[in-house]
């Protein structure tokens, strides 16, 4: 399929920004959710990166996700005449605010380990193995032996 040369850069540019796309199988929409491009045209364009294996392509419940590869990263910059510093959000790695260790635990109560409340009750030894002899369970009304009425 022939790409205008902007709206292939538009793509590429957009692809390299985030390092990844996402593209919904409506061949006739009249633009992509992101760009201002046809989305035929976004899914034809990352059709082409994939074979090339610029791109790898995940289909799921109608959309099209594509993560550029190594390789793809290393094309699109060429392409785009980009300095080998800029590289994909995908690449980043993100900062995250350091987490208190236990400062939050401090001041919680804990009961000391000997307290098991209720639970030394529940483990007696002194409770009888089986049931009483006039235990007779009913089961009447339930499942397929249910009697017929």
């Amino acid at each position: 399929m022939l790409i205008s040369k902007e709206n292939r850069k538009k793509i590429y540019e957009n692809l390299f920004r985030e390092g990844v796309m996402v593209a919904k199988k409506d061949f006739n929409a009249p633009k992509h959710e992101d760009l201002d491009v046809p989305n035929l045209e976004v899914i034809k364009a990352m059709q082409s990166l994939t074979s090339k294996g610029y791109v790898k392509a995940q289909f799921s419940w109608q959309w099209y996700y594509y993560s550029a590869t190594p390789e793809g990263v290393e094309y699109l910059r060429e392409y785009l005449h980009l300095p080998q510093e800029i590289v994909p959000q995908t690449y980043k790695k993100q900062a995250r605010p350091p987490r208190p260790a236990a400062a939050g635990r401090e001041g919680a109560y804990r009961p000391p380990r000997g307290d098991r409340g209720d639970r030394d009750d529940y483990r007696r030894r002194d409770k009888p193995e089986t049931a009483p002899g006039e235990f007779r369970p009913q089961f009447a009304g339930v499942g397929r032996g249910a009697p017929r009425e």
